[in-house]
This record gives C-alpha cells, structure tokens and sequence, in this order.
C-alpha cells in the first residue's frame, strides 16, 4: 500500500492524479501481486526454504529504494520515446507503461510472500484455517498502515522520495535480521545495503523536475506537487512539471499575458462589480488582477491547498488584507449564505477538473451564489472543440444552467485556455432573454462596449486596450445539445485525456515528421 500511494505520488506530476492514473497504478499493482502469489505459491510447494522468500523481500526492497533516484529518468524516458511515437491515449500509456517497469517487479516479488508464509507456519492441517487468519489479519494491518501513515504522515513531513526509502528500509532491515541472525547470504546483504545507502544519498539531491536548475522552491503537499521559478519578469507556480503554468505574479504591475487578463472582462459585464468570490485562489493572480483594476472590489477567495495559500504569501505578494479559506470550492458554496457580483471558478487539480466542481448540480449552486445581474467566469484550460470534446461538455451545462442567451466565450491568445461568462439576470426570469443578455453583455464581437466601460472604472489603459482586445475574441454559443455533465455521470477525466491528446499531438507534430523522414539522428539534432 505504501509502494501504491507513492506511485500515486511519484506518476503524480507528470501524468496527473487523476482517476485513469489511479486506476493504472492499481490494476497494475494488483496484477503483480496475483502473479506473484501464483508463482510464490509454486515456489513453496517445490521448495519450501525460509531463503528463498526473504530474498525477494531483500530484492524487493532494493528495488523500492531505488525508484526515488531512477524512477523520474525512466518516466522521463518513457514520455519521451511515445510522445513521437502515439498519437493517441498518450498518458494512459506512459503511465501504464511507467507503472509496469517501475513498480510491477517489486511488487511481484512481494505477492510471492504469502504463500511461502502460509507454508512456512503450517504444521497441520488441522489448524492452517486459524494461520492463514492470523496471516491475512497481519497482512491486513500492515495494509492499513501502508496506508495511513504515507498519506497523512511521512508524505507531508519529508515527501515522496524519501517515503519509498522509509518503507524499503523497513522491509530491508527485516531480511537483514534474518540473515544476519544465521550467517547466510552476506554478501547480498552488503550490496543491499551498499545500494539502499546510495539511494538514500543521491536521491534528495534531484527533484521531479530534475532539469531545471535554481528553483526557488520544490515541494509537495497533500494535493500537489509544487514548484515555484523565480524568472526575470515573473515569479511562476507550477503543480506539474509537464503541462503549464498555474499562477503568477509580475515583478512589474500590468497584464500577465495569461488567462487571467481575459477574465478581467467579467466585472464589465456584471450590473455592478462590488464583490467577488475566486474558487480555485492559487496565489492570488485573479485577485492581485482585480485589486489592480477594481480597487473597490471585496475579494474573497477558496483554496484547497493551505501549501499553495503559504507559496502566495511568501513568494507571491498576496495581499494579506483578502481572505483566503482553506477549503473545497463546492462546500464552500454549500455552507456558505453569501452571495457576490463576480464568481471566477479556476479549480483545477493538475490538468484535470474535479468532477464536482464541473456539473449541473455544481454551477446551480453558483448561480444560486450571483447577486442579479452577476458574472460567472470559467477557466476552461484546455481548448477542445467539436462533439464529445471536454469544452462542449462543459459550454452545454452551464448552458443548461444558464441559458444559451446568457454566455459568452472568448479564446485566450498563445494558450490553450478559454474564458466562459455566464450572466444569471436582473430578474429572476429564466431563462434570460437576448434583449436582456445584449444589454449586458454587449454588442459581441467587435464591440468597443468593454473598452469605453474599461475607462469608466481604472485610469490604466492597459485594461480599455485588453478589454478592446478581448470584444473582438467574444463568441456567442449555441443551444445545448449532446452530453452534459451531472454529478451522477460527469467523466471529465477522459475527455481532458482526449484533449491532452490534441495539444500533444499538435506540439510533436514536427518532431514525429522529423524522426519519420530523417530517423532517430535528425530527432536528436532537432531536439540538442
């Protein structure tokens, strides 16, 4: 259980922690130990010898303790061979395939030790019911303990890397003892040892991300792993080291270049912008964004991660007068009676939405959180278009949430985020009409409206530019036809695999082209 969740943790920040990179690890894991109860079991029949089985402990263990300093190369190295290889289910198969080298061999050497346990204790038939009882009750609390104590202790306390070792150690020192104690098989155990110490030595030296160089801060808490670069013009977070950027903070004051400007139309479109509720708060880009252009404004923000709400204090500059709870962004909504002008929701885990933040069920209770003539903004990072895809899924349930004539899209620039806004009316007439949604919303594409509004509220031009900017990018959407998610059936982790796919796919294009036409040499001239 503790190799299990640490693989969780150590796929994590490449792949994500979705439900599909769960279900890999687990299935994967569980296959293992059946293949090694089967094969442990044949072992104990042909030759019972108490050897045999502790050295699969001992070997297992050596293989644990090294995953922290090899495992991140081989995932690495995986990735990078199938990303101009497939086209399609990138993730899924380097996880898989990542779980399979890395954490089946191990794990099928520990599924071989309970037959060989079962055998050992047996005297007789006519008690092996009560050892095998014994036996499963003792493999059940080290199962419970395996679990427990990773998430809520060592996991926290020293991270990943350092967990594996813990545990490995464990197993280590116990087929120590044991050959130790009838002097057999000392030289495997000076190489066991010598290998567990060098892991121990080298591993904290490098971190997931172990090309990049003068991170000012690499870390993991109960959700994420984290990393914080402080770069020239900005100080960026990052929750994994593979996909995007998750907030940032300019050294300079202005636009971010990011999502985040677009997002600033959404207070323009509200009947008034006195307050505002940022679900997903990060380090408190959206709300530093605000506080620049909407001085009035109240702000109150929800983060799960009280880790990230520390990174925004210590490297962010958030500002310490906005509250930030520390909290799930739905039970927020459900325990809390407020009610704002402006709602950005921006809850993303990793690449993925969590499903209950993504559903019929869910944007209801925000909308039930908008004064009248209220502004919801969504984050949707990832542009997939086209039926079945992550963002038509999402546009028809805030639709059918909202109404078609109340929302409005626009695609951010360079990225691959797009910002819906949802207006819930003036009355509560629903759904809204066109006539109501043009006042509000503006004339659409092309509209000077959010400019001319822009100047009305901050003296910075920056803002009347981005918002003439963001006019012209503003799309109105349809009526909602095809899948809409509820809290019953709202699969988002597949649909964001699929468009992970697409940005992938069209990012290693030219490098699949090249290593088609000029072979792995011209890939590696391309690429060095």
């Amino acid at each position: 259980m503790a190799a299990e969740l640490g693989a969780s943790r150590l796929l994590a920040p490449y792949f994500s922690s979705s439900q599909i990179v769960w279900t890999i690890i687990i299935g994967t894991i569980m296959i293992a130990l059946a293949l090694g109860a089967v094969v442990g079991g044949r072992w104990a029949d042909r030759n019972p010898d108490p050897d045999r089985l502790y050295l699969c402990i001992m070997a297992a263990a050596v293989w644990i303790a090294l995953i922290p300093l090899v495992g991140k190369y081989l995932i690495i190295l995986i990735s990078g061979l199938l990303i101009v290889a497939v086209s399609t289910n990138f993730l899924v198969l380097a996880a898989f395939i990542s779980c399979l080298i890395i954490f089946v061999p191990p794990l099928f050497l520990l599924g071989t030790i309970t037959p060989g346990l079962v055998k050992s204790a047996t005297d007789s038939l006519d008690d092996n019911a009560s050892v095998v009882g014994r036996l499963s009750a003792c493999n059940t609390v080290g199962s419970i303990l395996g679990t427990f104590l990773p998430t809520f202790v060592t996991i926290p306390a020293v991270g990943t890397f350092v967990t594996f070792l813990i545990f490995s150690g464990i197993l280590l020192l116990v087929a120590l003892v044991y050959f130790l104690s009838s002097h057999a098989h000392r030289l495997a155990c000076l190489i066991a040892t010598v290998a567990f110490v060098v892991s121990a030595a080298l591993s904290p030296m490098t971190g997931f991300a172990f090309w990049e160089k003068g991170l000012a801060y690499e870390g993991e808490s109960i959700y994420n792993y984290l990393q914080v670069k402080i770069l020239a013009d900005r100080t960026i977070l990052s929750t994994n080291v593979l996909f995007g950027v998750q907030s940032v903070t300019m050294k300079h004051p202005g636009m971010t270049g990011m999502y985040y400007d677009t997002a600033l139309a959404a207070p323009l479109m509200a009947d008034q912008a006195r307050s505002a509720l940022i679900l997903g708060m990060g380090t408190g880009t959206y709300a530093r964004q605000l506080r620049r252009y909407y001085p009035r404004m109240a702000i109150q923000g929800v983060e799960i991660d009280r880790t990230i709400s520390d990174l925004a204090t210590k490297y962010f500059d958030q500002p310490a007068d906005i509250p930030v709870s520390t909290y799930d962004g739905r039970a927020w909504l459900a325990a809390s009676g407020q009610r704002f002008d402006l709602i950005m929701v921006d809850a993303y885990q990793d690449i993925t939405i969590p499903f209950q933040m993504s559903s019929t069920e869910f944007f209801s209770l925000v909308r039930k959180h908008l004064n009248p003539g209220g502004v919801m903004v969504v984050n949707m990072n990832m542009i997939d278009d086209g039926q079945g895809s992550i963002n038509a899924a999402l546009t028809n349930t805030i639709t059918r949430v909202f109404g078609s004539d109340a929302i409005l899209t626009a695609d951010v620039p360079q990225t691959t985020n797009r910002e819906l806004f949802a207006r819930r009316p003036a009355s509560d007439d629903f759904p809204q009409t066109k006539g109501v949604r043009k006042a509000a919303m503006g004339d659409y594409p092309g509209s000077g409206l959010l400019a001319e509004a822009a100047t009305r509220v901050s003296p910075d031009p920056d803002l009347s530019r981005m918002m003439d900017q963001v006019s012209s990018r503003l799309s109105t959407v349809g009526d909602a036809e095809g899948r809409v998610l509820t809290d019953d059936n709202a699969p988002v982790e597949l649909l964001g695999m699929h468009a992970i796919d697409g940005i992938i796919s069209r990012e290693a294009g030219p490098y699949r082209r090249i290593l088609e036409h000029e072979g792995i040499q011209g890939l590696i001239r391309e690429v060095s």
